[in-house]
């Protein structure tokens, strides 16, 4: 599996409540696409920083997603270049199924 983290450094603070708001609008494109396991969104304490925590079941799948069309909608959105890095995850444990999942 591969974790990706994506970061937007925002001109200005972000509120919680504007970061729920705007994060709920875009959850549903992230429904049903191939290889998401899940996604997190989140926002730094000061309000400065957003950005998504991603698991996928392919570097490829995930590649897919992260492409120049959309890193050109995030610079249109939040007025800020996304990073994007991908980790390798052999080994995931899911309290909430009570699994320790492995790519073997």
């Amino acid at each position: 599996m591969i974790a990706v983290i994506t970061t937007y450094p925002l001109p200005q603070p972000m509120t919680r409540e504007e970061a729920r708001r705007n994060f709920l609008s875009t959850a549903p494109r992230y429904q049903g696409v191939a290889g998401l396991v899940r996604k997190y969104y989140y926002l730094s304490q000061d309000g400065m920083t957003i950005g998504g925590v991603y698991l996928w079941n392919s570097r490829a799948e995930a590649e897919a997603t992260f492409d120049e069309s959309w890193r050109a909608v995030m610079r249109d959105r939040y007025n800020s270049d996304p990073s994007v890095v991908y980790f390798d995850c052999p080994v995931v444990v899911d309290n909430l199924t009570h699994e320790i999942l492995s790519d073997d």
